[in-house]
């Protein structure tokens, strides 16, 4: 009995060995590694865009979809961090069958990415930067929800892509962010990530503000002038891409957007 009691005491006081070789499969993943202060653990990441500094040395697994399983093997690594929809449900299984160590992250609120933070750091041996990142990061959005609520929301339309049209669903890390900045999502109610809507749908919803990824996305909207965006001149640009990957940089990201979306009319 004195024996099992002093097994439980070992357990609870003395933590299971950090990983050492860690894979992202996301490029939010590889920012949140980096900026855990773990860029050292860094053995492969899963190329999306354009890498931070930081990791430009480290071997690539594939692309977003195309997952090199080979690669990633022969890096031997302890845990594997995936965001769902980076690659296939069969590579998925693949791995589990390979008995790889896999923590899925897929942040849908921003207090979900907080802790995130927490949980990750916690798994590669970095718990306190990933309590100081949580701490940073919840301050950092009451002081947006302070600076730039409304009492009535912005009606915001966020498109994805125009040919076919896609936004962004009400579970989707996006459509809470906008919460924070006053605005509401036109489209919160769909619960896709990215669901496909029509241009009548989107006349419907009437929305004050269109936000999409380059000028000429918006500029097709400029041929229905009793749209209250295009009435407005309120067709903008989002401000910094890095809205779009859920991470610590995120948070700047955002505080951009709420400037933005402050001078609406």
């Amino acid at each position: 009995m004195r024996g099992l009691t002093l097994c439980v005491l070992l357990t609870l006081v003395w933590p299971a060995a950090a990983v050492e070789r860690v894979i992202t499969l996301a490029p939010s993943l590889t920012e949140i590694v980096l900026e855990l202060d773990a860029g050292d653990l860094l053995v492969g990441v899963l190329d999306g865009g354009e890498r931070p500094a930081a990791a430009q040395h480290v071997p690539s697994v594939g692309r977003l979809g195309q997952l090199e399983l080979e690669s990633l093997l022969q890096l031997q690594p302890d845990l594997v961090l995936l965001w769902p929809d980076s690659i296939s449900r069969g590579q998925r299984e693949q791995l589990q069958r390979f008995g790889i160590d896999v923590l899925v992250v897929e942040p849908r609120k921003l207090g979900d990415l907080a802790e995130q933070f927490v949980d990750i750091g916690q798994r590669i041996g970095r718990a306190e930067q990933g309590r100081t990142l949580q701490q940073q990061f919840l301050a950092g959005l009451l002081a947006l929800r302070k600076q730039y609520g409304r009492d009535t929301p912005l009606r915001v339309f966020y498109q994805v892509w125009d040919a076919p049209l896609y936004t962004l669903g009400g579970q989707q890390i996006i459509s809470d962010a906008l919460t924070v900045c006053g605005a509401r999502n036109v489209f919160a109610e769909l619960t896709l990530p990215a669901p496909q809507v029509s241009v009548e749908a989107v006349l419907q919803a009437n929305p004050e503000v269109i936000l999409a990824s380059s000028p000429a996305q918006l500029d097709t909207w400029r041929i229905w002038p009793g749209l209250a965006a295009v009435e407005r001149e309120q067709l903008w640009v989002v401000p910094d891409s890095g809205l779009e990957r859920p991470s610590f940089q995120m948070l700047g990201a955002l505080a951009k957007l709420c400037e933005q979306l402050s001078v609406a009319r």
